[in-house]
């Protein structure tokens, strides 16, 4: 699917409200980690392509940020 057969219709627009809510995220350093993941898992990820390595750490985070909000 290309970005202009995408369907946005339904994806309000940005107004000030949500501008006043935004917070300003710059990435910080990465750190080198060796880690046993379930080979599935990492055999999906390879079959991403050269990103795999970024997308592993982008799901990370998001877990991260998902579970930091729950224990605020």
């Amino acid at each position: 699917m290309t970005d202009e057969e995408i369907d946005t219709s339904d994806i309000p627009p940005l107004d000030e409200k949500f501008f006043a809510n935004a917070r300003l995220r710059m990435p910080r350093g990465k750190v080198a980690v060796t880690v046993s993941v379930d080979k599935d898992v990492i055999d999906w990820y390879q079959e991403q392509g050269e990103e795999s390595k970024a997308l592993m750490s982008v799901a990370l985070k998001i877990y991260a940020e998902a579970h930091r909000e729950i224990r605020r």
